[in-house]
């Protein structure tokens, strides 16, 4: 028996698909991570506007210990500190806002939330079969 078709366009690298562009890759908007550099946790968040200027939110919320952002209030509350947006951002995925942006975000933060390394509100995380699905694809592809 032969495949006859097979595709490249499932929904685990939709989901998962890391931006691969590095012509200002902190322009345009989709979904981004930020890292604590110094505990490793993990905030997932979105963006319609440029990641660099809500990476500049996120600053200004720190720099005036302004609880308004999550990230800046896991940073204050541990007496943190801030890294520079090449060594703290990553781009996830460029995408318009919008469900697919949504749902990206939902998967982002679905995914830290199980590696326990979020820090995003504990609520916004929801059991979902189709991310466990897709979460253990990616594993098993990986190992195999």
């Amino acid at each position: 028996m032969n495949v006859s078709y097979t595709t490249h366009n499932t929904i685990g690298k939709l989901l998962s698909l890391r931006s691969n562009t590095n012509q200002n890759k902190f322009e345009g908007s989709g979904v981004y991570q930020l890292t604590c550099p110094d505990c490793r946790m993990k905030y997932v968040g979105q963006i319609g506007r440029s990641f660099h200027t809500r990476f500049h939110e996120h600053f200004r919320d720190y720099k005036y210990a302004n609880y308004k952002s999550k990230f800046a209030q896991h940073l204050l509350e541990n007496n943190h500190s801030i890294g520079p947006i090449d060594s703290i951002m990553e781009i996830l995925h460029h995408t318009k806002k919008g469900k697919s942006m949504d749902t990206i975000e939902r998967f982002h933060i679905y995914e830290i939330t199980h590696e326990n390394i979020q820090i995003n509100d504990k609520n916004t995380s929801k059991p979902n079969t189709i991310f466990d699905t897709v979460i253990r694809g990616e594993n098993s592809s990986i190992t195999d």
